[in-house]
């Protein structure tokens, strides 16, 4: 079994003794240290809560959110008739200036329809001219026809009245022949039997007898004079009544010329729609080329040579790179809406590029975005669980930050906008 030893005790040696002086000295030292301590603690202190008022205030006059996102105009490109491609001159992603053609139709169908156009405009205008001359000859054959009808009345009726009084006269005389007759007649009778007894000459019966017979004649005669006479009367009231026919068809002047002037002005009109015609069939025809309505980058080309496009289909987009034409949607909690106004700077981050841009707030939007969601939430439940609400705020870029038209619809971008 092994012994163990124990070291040796190290020798005990007397500190010093410090005299009173020295003593003193380092109570005063120690004491120097503790206030010099206490100075610089208290002035860190209060400088870390100087910089936490100062980063509060900072802070507190900024609002940000990393919901948001650079929105455009998307012009979409159609066709404004219908027609078969031939020729699509642009593809997706490249960038054209306004007025650059991107698709043309076949045009045939339209040069004929206006071709077709033009001919039925060339007929309007010759009917129309040809209705145009009728107006004035119109006028002057009815006002002539006006002037011989009511001379031709006054000269028929003129004749009507010696019609008439001929017709009297032959009626007078045929009285005076008849009654002429039936005293020729009585005196026959009469000397007859006186004749036959020889009480009176017989010449005077022989006599009597031609007289009865020229009477006889007379009276034939009267009648056709008569008849005659009556078939005049006839006759003249037909000719005024046909002359007062012409009169009032004559007197009917205005109402023939104002359907002659109206039926030049319908073929005027005609003219005037087959004019219409041609220039929409122009349009139709220019519609056939089909060009870029803006600056900008073609996307979303759907159409290819040999399609049949539908009017109103669309073709491709045009995406206006120009900040100008940009801005940021940006949906910030309700919260945070209580100092913002439009007008207020804001300092832009552009996640792509890691850089800063600046603009303004230009408008807050008038509802919360799930109010514009196609089916909104309906809160009226008994199980409601409070959602802060975001609401859209647009802001726009500033001029001249983009002269290489870097920015593109849809980059996700963080606004700070200092609200006070």
């Amino acid at each position: 079994m092994a012994e163990t030893t124990t070291p040796p005790e190290p020798e005990k040696t007397e500190a010093p003794k410090l005299s009173a002086t020295t003593m003193e000295e380092r109570h005063a030292s120690a004491k120097r240290r503790k206030r010099r301590w206490i100075f610089v603690t208290l002035v860190v202190g209060l400088m870390m809560v100087l910089a936490i008022v100062l980063l509060y205030d900072h802070y507190s006059q900024w609002e940000s959110t990393d919901d948001a996102q650079i929105d455009g105009y998307i012009y979409p490109v159609s066709s404004r008739v219908a027609g078969y491609v031939t020729h699509v001159m642009v593809d997706d992603n490249l960038y054209v200036k306004a007025g650059t053609v991107l698709v043309r139709l076949d045009p045939k169908d339209y040069e004929v329809a206006l071709a077709n156009a033009k001919a039925t405009l060339a007929n309007d205008q010759a009917s129309a001219a040809a209705l145009q001359v009728n107006v004035p000859i119109t006028s002057v054959n009815t006002s002539s026809e006006l002037s011989s009808a009511g001379s031709d009345v006054e000269s028929f009726r003129a004749g009507l009245v010696a019609a008439q009084r001929d017709f009297e006269a032959a009626q007078a005389s045929l009285l005076q022949a008849e009654a002429n007759d039936l005293k020729a007649q009585d005196d026959v009778n009469r000397y007859k039997p006186l004749a036959e007894k020889d009480e009176i000459p017989q010449q005077l019966y022989t006599q009597a007898v031609d007289s009865q017979k020229a009477t006889a004649a007379a009276v034939q005669a009267a009648r056709a004079s008569s008849a005659a006479a009556e078939q005049a009367v006839t006759q003249a009231r037909d000719k005024v009544a046909q002359s007062q026919a012409r009169l009032r068809y004559a007197e009917t002047r205005p109402q023939q010329v104002s359907a002659q002037r109206s039926r030049a002005e319908a073929a005027e009109a005609e003219v005037q729609t087959a004019a219409a015609v041609i220039e929409q069939a122009e349009l139709n025809l220019q519609y056939t080329t089909i060009v870029a309505p803006v600056d900008g980058i073609v996307g979303q080309r759907s159409v290819q040579p040999g399609q049949n496009v539908a009017t109103g289909q669309q073709l491709m987009t045009i995406i206006p790179p120009d900040s100008q034409n940009i801005w940021v949607t940006a949906d910030f909690k309700e919260t945070q809406l209580t100092y913002m106004r439009p007008g207020q700077h804001v300092e832009i981050s552009v996640d792509t590029y890691d850089r800063t841009y600046n603009g303004h707030v230009d408008s807050i939007a008038g509802a919360s975005g799930a109010r514009y969601s196609l089916l909104p939430p309906e809160n009226a439940t008994g199980n409601y669980v409070k959602v802060v609400q975001r609401i859209p705020v647009k802001i726009f870029f500033e001029k001249g930050q983009d002269p290489q038209h870097l920015l593109r619809p849809g980059m996700s971008v963080e606004p700070n906008v200092k609200v006070r």
